[in-house]
């Protein structure tokens, strides 16, 4: 029988009143969700042809870049909570609920794209925003993470709606793709772009 090992980190947040295991589930969870919407964004930017799917590959590409950049936030933050992701990679896709990114039946369909790139986007903003409210004032660490990844998916999705129904987000490119303006401290894992 393994001997139980004192976490002060782990103590400390449960006298602060945080709830660590359903914190910890609900990482596990966001988690596959953003490495979920990366794989799919690879998929659709490739789908987005001509001139028109050209302007559209760069902001999926931010965009895509920056859910890589949130689910490398969220690693280091499971382990730290005596949690672990599914050895299983379909188990942890499948976690995600994101089968809706799948391609649309036109393959190329930019508008059937971009409404799906939102609909992932503002599923995100539900997801960080409840992080952020099981969190504040208990765990200020996972806090930070998740009001950084919720900040890049407000932009994320102030940016698709700009797209899809030509309402101004304030939307400036990003001086290279995968710059993670809020994130970067999270995730090292794009440094070298």
């Amino acid at each position: 029988m393994a001997k139980k090992i004192d976490v002060v980190g782990i103590n400390v947040l449960k006298q602060n009143g945080a709830k660590v295991d359903e914190i910890t589930k609900l990482l596990v969870q966001n988690a596959s969700v953003e490495f979920t919407a990366y794989y799919y964004f690879t998929l659709l930017r490739a789908h987005c042809t001509g001139m028109e799917g050209e302007g559209i590959k760069g902001v999926i590409e931010d965009a895509r870049l920056e859910d890589l950049s949130h689910f490398e936030s969220c690693i280091e933050r499971i382990h730290q909570l005596g949690g672990t992701l599914p050895i299983d990679a379909t188990d942890f896709i499948k976690m995600s609920g994101c089968e809706f990114l799948q391609l649309p039946r036109n393959k190329t369909d930019l508008k059937s794209i971009l409404e799906k790139c939102l609909k992932a986007e503002q599923g995100a903003i539900v997801n960080w925003n409840k992080m952020c409210n099981l969190t504040l004032g208990k765990d200020p660490t996972t806090f930070d993470i998740a009001k950084d990844i919720l900040a890049e998916e407000i932009e994320h999705e102030a940016w698709f709606l700009e797209l899809l129904h030509g309402r101004p987000s304030g939307h400036m490119r990003r001086k290279y793709s995968g710059e993670r303006p809020h994130t970067r401290k999270h995730s090292r894992s794009l440094d070298h772009l």
